[in-house]
């Protein structure tokens, strides 16, 4: 990577993190944190992609998961996820097999103008059709009702916003994600950019977590995309995460 480059990313963890914290406004995968632009009517994004994460029990994640989001109307995004899931706990026996798939649905309400954001929602069914027994599951049907904001200026484009997971189940409740993310689109075929999140306990044994992604997509073509992001917990027990996809947009 150039020296241009690699100071240009440093600018934007710099810049990000002092504000308290991919597509030319690519956003959504490798981050956590979504926004409120849907796949344009009648195109396609297909993914191929593993996400993982460390904590103090071990590691678990996907290896790997395919998704698909589709232009099924004007501003509206239709989205599915099936995975193939890993446990590895620090004590006990390693799983891998079928894991929970979401399905979804993207709407965007507001068209961004030159001083208005685009607003929008994607709401989120989690289906308990991994076997949360082995650890491969959440052994419940979870909902997410987010909301989300994006604004571009030239170059930067920044998004963000929150919802509220409905989790029911016995010792289960309730939550909040919230999160916001700055992105940079360095000329055609790079785009870097950090985000910053936070969840409430989403059980009554588990502790709110604050965590930071730094990623980037690069184009290798108009239709295959890179995309890789990182990072760590600040609060509570995560101390990894990473994903990384191979990406066709249709």
């Amino acid at each position: 990577m150039s020296s241009r480059t690699m100071n240009a990313l440093a600018l934007i963890v710099v810049t990000t993190l002092g504000f308290g914290a991919s597509r030319h406004a690519r956003a959504g995968p490798p981050f956590s944190t979504d926004d409120p632009e849907p796949v344009p009517f009648r195109h396609w994004e297909i993914y191929l992609a593993s996400q993982s994460q460390n904590s103090i029990g071990g590691w678990s994640g996907t290896a790997p998961h395919f998704e698909l989001n589709y232009g099924a109307l004007p501003n509206v995004q239709i989205h599915l996820i099936v995975p193939l899931a890993y446990a590895a706990p620090r004590q006990g026996v390693s799983q891998y097999g079928f894991g929970d798939m979401e399905v979804g649905a993207k709407v965007r309400f507001l068209q961004e103008t030159e001083r208005r954001p685009q607003v929008g929602t994607f709401v989120i069914l989690d289906l308990p059709t991994g076997n949360s027994s082995r650890g491969l599951g959440e052994g419940n049907t979870r909902v997410f009702l987010p909301l989300w904001v994006q604004k571009s200026f030239g170059a930067w484009t920044t998004y963000g916003g929150g919802g509220y997971w409905l989790n029911p189940g016995s010792g289960n409740r309730n939550y909040l994600y919230l999160g916001w993310l700055l992105q940079r689109q360095l000329g055609e075929g790079l785009a870097v950019g950090v985000e910053t999140f936070h969840t409430t306990p989403s059980t009554g044994d588990n502790v709110p977590e604050t965590r930071f992604n730094v990623g980037a997509v690069i184009d290798l073509s108009k239709t295959q995309h890179i995309l890789w992001s990182a990072g760590r917990g600040i609060q509570g027990p995560n101390r990894f995460q990473t994903y990384v996809a191979v990406q066709l947009t249709l």
